[in-house]
């Protein structure tokens, strides 16, 4: 919502249809999250049999999550260009991203690295378990933190209270998931595929990225909302980056898709870096003398 108070009129008649539209891309992310779930339950039996099987169901599971990230962005997009936002749209959308971005990548992982890879209640397997588990619930309270401060103001840096729009904080569990579903349909074939030993290095090596997500995500690192853009200043270029991406994943979507979640996921660190090493801090009393 804007700084200044909406004097527009409220919707009257057939106008509040308009609420449905929101709603509705919540709905088809939740679907999604539900379809994703079930791909990678038949790609997990068929992980050990029949790769070359699972690896279409992993990819149809890995495409599932990323659908759904166009319609988790759509839906808050059309709730404010129609000004149809509710709170209980903003809750709705978080218990779909818990179910979506949460439950649906780490089933996704476990059928995909760490099921095929590990025999069951081995410690690599029960290490895999945790991590996940440690994912998703870290994945919770990011939402619920958003929630809270969606609805309590934060005082900016120059004092004033308001809600920083600009960014979030903590990495949003939308680009974990996405990262983590980018990686699979980069590479959709179980990873028993590629022989023991290699299969054992990839596995920790998604065990490491899977304990990464789940601290950036608690963290308070500030990640780029991109609710800018798309202003008067920027259609235009927005609109050139919008078809330039869109032509890449079609045509590239392993790489491209890939890439994208990994700069996202990226430019919060390197942000934060940036500022770590290169701000100035306040002389102390001690160091004037």
């Amino acid at each position: 919502m804007d700084d200044e108070k909406d004097t527009r009129p409220p919707h009257k008649g057939i106008k509040k249809g308009l609420y449905v539209i929101p709603t509705l891309f919540t709905a088809a992310n939740v679907g999604m999250g539900f379809l994703a779930v079930l791909w990678s339950v038949r790609g997990f039996h068929a992980a050990v049999t029949d790769p070359t099987t699972a690896s279409v169901y992993f990819d149809h599971s890995a495409i599932a999550i990323g659908l759904a990230i166009l319609f988790d962005t759509l839906d808050g997009r059309v709730a404010r260009a129609t000004r149809t936002a509710t709170e209980i749209g903003v809750q709705f959308d978080s218990l779909a991203d818990v179910l979506t971005f949460g439950i649906a990548p780490t089933a996704l992982v476990f059928a995909w690295a760490v099921a095929p890879t590990f025999h069951e209640g081995s410690p690599a397997y029960n290490t895999g378990v945790l991590l996940l588990f440690m994912y998703l619930m870290c994945g919770a309270f990011r939402l619920a933190r958003f929630n809270l401060q969606a609805t309590r103001p934060r005082v900016l840096a120059e004092g004033t209270p308001k809600v920083d729009k600009k960014n979030f904080v903590g990495l949003p569990i939308p680009p974990a998931g996405g990262l983590l579903a980018a990686i699979v349909h980069f590479s959709p074939e179980p990873l028993n595929f590629y022989g023991p030993e290699t299969s054992r290095y990839y596995t920790i090596l998604i065990y490491c990225l899977v304990a990464v997500l789940s601290i950036l995500m608690v963290s308070k690192i500030r990640y780029s909302s991109m609710k800018t853009l798309g202003s008067r200043r920027t259609n235009f270029m927005m609109l050139l980056g919008l078809v330039a991406m869109g032509m890449a994943v079609w045509l590239y979507s392993g790489y491209a898709l890939l890439a994208i979640s990994v700069v996202y996921v990226g430019h919060g660190l390197v942000w934060w870096l940036a500022r770590a090493l290169f701000t100035k801090r306040p002389a102390t009393a001690s160091s004037t003398i």
